[in-house]
């Protein structure tokens, strides 16, 4: 039987129709769909949400020692995270198949920067697969559970945002159910202290060794042979736009990320006269085809910086033929009015940053979430962004440098549980004198709303422990913990000015829930009276996209507004009230 199915809901099915039983991860775009459709199969797999990558790393290792099989899903600084565990369990090895599913963002269209995880794989020294859609997402999938098994290495699954959410027909299969050995004690091969790590640094590569061999007749690879003039070697999504693109051209298809097949590569080599490699983010395949001797064009015609498109490839293939670059696949592009990011209408973001807006003289070190968005325009009060957990150490760190002004750390409830937590520790025993705001609105917002640790609901829905966060930033040794209400903006600008002046370290927590994540209003929509309004703009400077200015009069769309009155509190003239809602 065949199903339409994307590629974070074929990595899903290939993880259970691998007989695998324990999944883990934590959400971030292009990978938070591969968990969501794992956990329709609760039934057979365990599936959880972790507090941070490193957390479902080890988690999915733990069940893979006992001898299961398991897999943990990230995107690509997930991998960050949780590279810690990776190089060491390259080391001790696995049992049980063990998967990291990790999905890469060529563009950031949702992540702060551009990695490539096979970087990755070549610095643990183990195996990494890149399927090209989504059938081979599925199989791609089941075969790495086999391939760590059989090698007793972690192993890599690429994917890419196109990889995760284009879709495609997938041949369905039946589950492979295994027996459950459970843990079987051998601390020589599991416990790497020097004298027992050094053994297997040795097997690390002997395993590296053995694998290279055995990917030169892997059927992951494949050769087709059509033109004789010109090859091109290419792996996962980048395969796609080479067909589509270079349907003339012989190619070799990398399914097999890592380790290069040397004899493959040369033999491909041989049988063409001009050689291609394209590949998407860094020139991984093409420093290692020059290496071997091998001439090769590559990225001084394939660009390797933004997502790769038949579009871009197109520009490639008009230099080889010494035509003009300029792209000749029509593209229809709709003439859309543009789109500026902006925090939605009703978001309990606003008023903190609406409040903050009347410090002229402080430093705001944001994090990663839909708070993000708070430093654009305009609003305009966040100065720094380095990544999860970072709005809480940058403070710290400006602090202890000697920074003059008042400091605010910024961060969300998810955040703060993913990696925030040992930050806050640092700042109590340590001693800085900042204000950490942890925006609390009862979900993992900007990854479509996913359960943490706070919420008090796990993947599956059940009801479960609701850690405090007030609680925790007491435990981590804060004396001055306050709640807010993020929609009174004169009260958030109080307790703002107190606890900046306070001499010590505080932590306030706004709490209201994403207005997104509830899909109810907050109250009536506001509207303007035309008699009483002075066009002065401060209404606009909340940054609401319910309102709008036409001539500079301003307006409220009465469809958008969610009614949460900020808007109303910046107006001096009373010129803002309620309309009852259509």
């Amino acid at each position: 039987m065949k199903e339409l199915l994307s590629g974070n809901e074929a990595f899903a099915r290939g993880a259970w129709e691998a007989g695998a039983t324990v999944g883990s991860g934590y959400p971030g775009t292009p990978s938070t769909e591969i968990l969501e459709n794992a956990v329709k199969y609760a039934k057979e797999m365990y599936c959880e949400w972790a507090p941070n990558e490193k957390v479902a790393f080890e988690v999915a290792a733990g069940a893979s020692l006992a001898g299961a099989r398991a897999f943990c899903t990230m995107k690509h600084v997930g991998l960050n995270v949780a590279a810690d565990p990776l190089m060491t369990l390259s080391y001790t090895g696995t049992v049980g198949g063990f998967v990291a599913i990790v999905a890469d963002d060529p563009g950031m269209h949702s992540s702060q920067n551009e990695q490539d995880t096979r970087q990755y794989a070549r610095f643990a020294k183990i195996p990494l697969l890149e399927p090209s859609d989504a059938q081979e997402a599925k199989d791609f999938l089941i075969r790495s559970f086999d391939i760590s098994e059989q090698f007793r290495t972690p192993v890599i699954v690429r994917s890419t945002t196109r990889i995760s959410h284009a879709r495609s027909l997938v041949e369905l299969g039946e589950r492979r159910e295994r027996a459950f050995p459970g843990f079987h004690r051998d601390p020589p091969r599991f416990v790497p202290i020097p004298a027992w790590g050094r053994k297997m640094r040795i097997r690390v590569e002997e395993r590296l060794r053995a694998l290279r061999a055995w990917a030169e007749n892997a059927n992951l690879n494949r050769v087709e042979m059509l033109s004789r003039e010109f090859g091109i070697i290419t792996s996962g999504i980048s395969y796609q736009y080479v067909r589509e693109v270079f349907p003339e051209a012989s190619v070799l298809k990398l399914g097999i990320g890592y380790p290069l097949s040397p004899h493959l590569v040369r033999d491909f080599a041989s049988r063409v006269k001009n050689l291609l490699v394209v590949e998407e983010l860094d020139d991984f395949i093409e420093e290692q085809v020059r290496a071997l001797g091998i001439i090769c064009d590559g990225r001084n015609l394939v660009p390797g910086i933004g997502e790769l498109s038949p579009e871009r490839l197109n520009t490639a293939r008009n230099r080889i033929n010494g035509a003009d670059s300029t792209l000749i696949i029509p593209v229809n592009k709709a003439e859309l009015p543009p789109r500026p990011p902006v925090l939605c209408p009703g978001c309990p973001h606003r008023g903190v940053f609406t409040a903050l807006g009347t410090f002229k003289d402080v430093v705001v070190t944001g994090d990663i979430g839909c708070y993000s968005l708070g430093v654009t325009p305009p609003l305009d009060r966040m100065d720094t962004i380095l990544c999860m957990g970072g709005g809480i150490s940058l403070a710290h760190g400006m602090a202890k440098a000697g920074e003059k002004k008042n400091i605010v750390g910024m961060v969300g409830d998810s955040t703060f549980f993913h990696s925030g937590i040992t930050g806050l520790i640092d700042i109590a025993v340590n001693r800085s004198n900042v204000v950490i705001c942890i925006l609390d609105n009862r979900t993992t917002a900007m990854t479509g709303h996913q359960d943490h640790p706070g919420t008090g609901r796990t993947l599956a829905g059940e009801d479960t422990m609701a850690i405090s966060i007030e609680g925790m930033a007491t435990a981590c040794g804060i004396k001055r913990v306050r709640v807010a209400d993020p929609y009174d903006v004169p009260a958030l600008v109080s307790v703002f000015r107190e606890e900046m002046e306070a001499g010590e370290p505080s932590v306030l927590i706004p709490r209201a829930p994403c207005v997104l994540a509830e899909k109810r209003p907050l109250g009536d929509p506001l509207r303007i009276d035309p008699g009483k309004c002075r066009t002065c703009g401060a209404c606009l400077k909340v940054g609401c996209p319910a309102l709008e200015a036409v001539d500079k009069t301003p307006n409220i769309n009465q469809n958008s507004c969610a009614g949460c009155g900020i808007c109303r509190q910046m107006c001096k003239f009373g010129a803002i009230g309620s309309a009852e809602r259509r």
